[in-house]
């Protein structure tokens, strides 16, 4: 079965209020098994609009993927991000 991945850009635009959405994260990546790959640190970006901030997150499937970014889990942290930045976030199926 294939892997599933959430690819985000993010423009953090209140580095406080990102904080608690950041820790409040910590308890839905647990339930579903979540492996940061990627959270921040050195980029390039080479096409496309640039958002400072980069995230690749990798679930034992894109249905792990789904379920943990709709559980209530997640979206009570989410609720902490929002006017707290700007997000483009995708999931997507390994190949």
């Amino acid at each position: 079965m294939p892997k599933g991945y959430w690819i985000a850009h993010v423009t953090v635009t209140n580095p406080e209020q990102y904080a608690i959405y950041a820790e409040a994260t910590a308890l839905p990546f647990k339930m579903y098994g979540a492996n940061v790959l990627a959270r921040g640190g050195k980029y390039t970006a080479l096409e496309g609009e640039d958002r400072s901030r980069n995230v690749v997150i990798e679930f034992e499937s894109y249905q792990k993927a789904l379920d943990c970014y709709n559980s209530p889990e997640y979206q009570n942290a989410r609720n902490n991000r929002l006017g707290a930045g700007i997000a483009q976030i995708t999931i997507v199926e390994g190949a």
